[in-house]
């Protein structure tokens, strides 16, 4: 039988192995939560930094058309006044006017009417639609903060690209580059060149390379990847404390287990998990919003809209859970569940009524599955409902693919689906590509809607939008409407315009939907829900915010 000593010799053996495997333990379950949080953090930085870009290249993209309706004579006074309205309501633009096509600056609203032009400047970058980037003109140097230009036909702009960047603190750093297409390789816009042995920055992704770690996001719009990087040993030295402290934490109590368990719990509970079980317990939320014709101010229809909550409570933008789905492949999955909830709601409605459509989105990933049709023609038989009652909407970054996206919208459209482009006016559709994907309607971005009444130069764009699509014979439907002077707008025009917004409705349940479709009956839509409960700005009655714990669309 072992002595007193003995047992507390061994007690003592035991606490001083269970310490120093609770230390080694720490050490290793640090480290790894380190790799894990910097990949995220870097991940979250580099997704940050590529939709700031994508931001700022839509906006400026949007001010180089604006600058191509100006309404003056090129470089005349009144001209450069209109370059000057320009950057005053911007707090990106530096300076806008006219160049040639050798660089040659004639005109700005920051530098006049040149009385001969500018020395040539040859562009770094030729993206693939033709635009040119400048890093850094002489005539722009003189700033403490550098300024880009961009050149399209014989307009351009300059702007400040920091001012538009969410910087983090070091030691993370980032580059953004773009596809330079006369050299077919990567170039940098701005940022901190990458170290040698760095990934190629147009390969997407999260990648550990020794002791550097690094995260590349791409636009899917433009031309443009972000990388975020930093090294291991720089992120434990800012983060000393709470690294030592965790190997402490494990060595004194033995808390691998603990630790382990709790590390596993969250992996349970990433949002991709948890969407996936969402999905398979069917517990999203589909959501409708009216659609409006403006002249008579009768629902003629509905737009579907998926809504989730987590597991712990939270609303998640739909966005972000959708970005999710089709990056880790199981968007059709939502889709698929998004076409079974319309048929199941409103069946009945859509055999009573041909005429009243609901439309849902679908995104690149389903145009370019094999199954997509056939799971369309499958459901739509088994509710009885004609093809016609269901509408397609597709965002414009769904045609870059353009032959897949042609190959479908064809099938939809024999199959007697009408297919809308969404967001019309941010980035892609021309008039021949429109006439090309012979789709039926645009839907024009709520960008454009909301500025009308602001005096921004953006409402100039809308009679020649509505002028396209009266020319290529398509349907307009307007969303984002807030207030009755932007629904008179599309009112007035020419043409039948098609509205959706709060001014009209706010998504809310099937049931609420249908009451409030009933209520209608062979009363305008605003009678129906008592116009004093419409403030100008997105305010709605209380039968319309009875889905006031979705997020609106």
């Amino acid at each position: 039988m072992p002595t007193l000593r003995q047992k507390c010799a061994a007690m003592l053996a035991g606490s001083i192995a269970g310490i120093l495997c609770g230390v080694f333990a720490g050490y290793f379950l640090a480290w790894e939560i380190t790799v894990w949080a910097t990949g995220a953090r870097l991940d979250q930085y580099a997704s940050q930094l590529i939709a700031d870009s994508e931001a700022s290249a839509s906006e400026l993209r949007t001010a180089l058309t604006a600058l191509d309706v100006s309404p003056s004579g090129a470089c005349s006074a009144g001209e450069i006044s209109y370059f000057r309205a320009l950057l005053f309501e911007s707090d990106y633009l530096k300076d806008a006017g006219r160049m040639r096509e050798d660089g040659r600056i004639e005109c700005s609203a920051a530098l006049g009417r040149r009385s001969r032009a500018s020395a040539p400047s040859r562009p770094d970058f030729i993206l693939k639609d033709g635009t040119s980037i400048y890093k850094d003109l002489p005539q722009y140097q003189n700033s403490d903060l550098p300024a880009m230009t961009l050149q399209r036909g014989n307009s351009f702009v300059a702007f400040i690209p920091m001012i538009r960047m969410h910087l983090q603190p070091a030691p993370l750093r980032y580059t953004v580059t773009t596809t330079n297409e006369t050299a077919q390789e990567a170039g940098t816009l701005m940022g901190d060149p990458l170290p040698p042995g760095a990934p190629k920055p147009t390969e997407e992704g999260k990648q550990r390379i020794g002791e550097s770690m690094y995260a590349t996001r791409c636009s899917i719009r433009f031309f443009t990847c972000a990388t975020a990087f930093t090294t291991l040993p720089e992120i434990v030295h800012t983060n000393e404390a709470r690294f030592y402290g965790c190997i402490g934490l494990c060595g004194l109590f033995g808390g691998l287990a603990g630790l382990a368990i709790s590390l596993l719990y969250r992996r349970n509970k990433s949002m991709e998990q948890q969407l996936r079980r969402a999905i398979r317990r069917n517990e999203l939320k589909v959501v409708y919003q009216p659609l409006v014709d403006l002249a008579t101010e009768q629902i003629i229809g509905a737009e579907a809209l998926s809504r989730w909550t987590d597991e712990e409570g939270h609303v998640v933008n739909p966005e972000f859970f959708i970005h999710i789905a089709e990056e880790r492949g199981f968007i059709r999955d939502i889709t698929r569940f998004v076409v079974r909830r319309v048929l199941k709601d409103f069946a009945q409605a859509m055999r009573s009524n041909p005429d009243f459509r609901v439309s849902i989105n679908v995104t690149a990933s389903d145009l370019a599955d094999p199954g997509f049709l056939k799971m369309l023609d499958d459901s739509l038989a088994q509710a009885k409902v004609a093809a016609q009652s269901l509408t397609i909407e597709i965002t414009e970054s769904c045609t870059v693919r353009h032959q897949v996206a042609k190959e479908t919208i064809r099938g939809l459209r024999q199959r007697g689906h009408s297919v809308h482009i969404d967001d019309f006016g941010t980035g892609y559709s021309s008039l021949a590509y429109l006439h090309d994907l012979s789709v039926d309607a645009i839907k024009i971005d709520k960008a454009f809607t909301q500025a009308i009444g602001t005096g921004s130069v953006t409402v100039a764009i809308l009679p020649q939008i509505l002028a396209m699509a009266e020319a290529l014979q398509l349907g307009v439907i307007a969303e984002g409407i807030e207030t009755t002077q932007q629904a008179s707008y599309f009112a007035g025009s020419a043409q039948a315009v098609l509205g959706q917004g709060w001014l009209f409705g706010r998504p809310i349940p099937a049931a609420n939907f249908l009451q409030l479709l009933a209520g209608a009956g062979k009363q305008s839509l605003v009678s129906a829900i008592d116009r004093r409960a419409l403030a100008p700005v997105g305010s709605a009655s209380e039968l319309l915010d009875s889905g006031s714990s979705e997020l609106d669309a």
